[in-house]
């Protein structure tokens, strides 16, 4: 196994211990076959456990949490202390030489201040989600010298902006942007479905293959809530230097070798092309 492969891992697999052990193991793997790889993760259910335990009242807009500079304070400690933390150790454990990352890390990615935007009345209207932000820049050099001496980072999705204020990123965009950046040969985004559906209800409904103007299409009609992210960070990571995007199920850690390989599994995002997906 060659090339250099950036992971999105997130979701329901984080939170099953088997899984994980599983998803560990699968990439530790990679790794040992000469893959070079950057794990990418968020890490919402512990956030909002942190946020709980510490009394943090949140608010969303239009779905998208309000995240004022105290809560940010805990979104940080949730993804860096124990995510990335407890993610680096399992890593090292398996004789792998892990490093935990942000955003902030070397400057790799510099922020900006997002703001949620929606039609209403005839009007657009913007709303200020706080310390919620998108990726303005990325600067890969302190990856590829990692990834250069056989580390393997694993990133989470906090960055500064250019003054130094930091924000809480989707995750999904942060690694879309990563696998830009990296000029990625393979970007699989882990979620708890097997890709995407016409109709999640409707197994029959499932897509095994879109070019990105179908997904640009898609994201007006059929694709809904948590997938959208995950496709638009596709799109993005293709637009922008990877090879390939690919949305596989996590709670199956099979697929992740198996996409790795370039096997048939999940949904594979593909730039427009002939019928043999180049």
């Amino acid at each position: 196994m060659t090339g250099l492969i950036v992971i999105k891992y997130g979701g329901n697999a984080m939170r099953d211990e088997t899984v994980t052990t599983q998803i560990v193991q699968q990439i530790a793997d990679l790794h040992r076959q000469g893959a070079r790889v950057v794990v990418v993760h968020g890490g919402g259910p512990f956030i909002a456990e942190t946020l709980e335990l510490a009394g943090v009242e949140s608010t969303f807009v239009g779905g998208h949490r309000v995240t004022t500079g105290e809560a940010l304070r805990y979104v940080e400690m949730a993804l860096k202390g124990r995510v990335n933390g407890d993610l680096v150790q399992r890593f090292n454990s398996t004789g792998l030489r892990a490093v935990g990352l942000s955003g902030k890390d070397g400057r790799m990615v510099t922020a900006t201040r997002r703001l949620h935007r929606e039609e209403k009345d005839g009007k657009l209207h913007e709303h200020d989600l706080g310390q919620v932000g998108d990726v303005a820049s990325v600067d890969p050099a302190l990856l590829e010298l990692l990834l250069d001496r056989g580390y393997l980072p694993v990133m989470t999705c906090i960055a500064s902006d250019e003054h130094g204020t930091d924000y809480n990123i989707n995750a999904d965009m942060f690694a879309g942007h990563i696998a830009a950046a990296l000029k990625a040969d393979r970007y699989l985004v882990l979620t708890d479905v097997d890709g995407v559906y016409e109709d999640i209800h409707q197994p029959e409904s499932f897509i095994p293959r879109m070019t990105l103007q179908e997904v640009e299409a898609a994201m007006g009609g059929i694709i809904v809530g948590g997938m959208i992210p995950k496709l638009e960070s596709c799109r993005v990571a293709l637009l922008h230097g990877a090879a390939e995007a690919r949305i596989i199920n996590g709670m199956k850690p099979d697929q992740l070798r198996m996409a790795a390989a370039g096997e048939e599994c999940g949904t594979r995002i593909v730039h427009q092309g002939n019928n043999n997906g180049t």
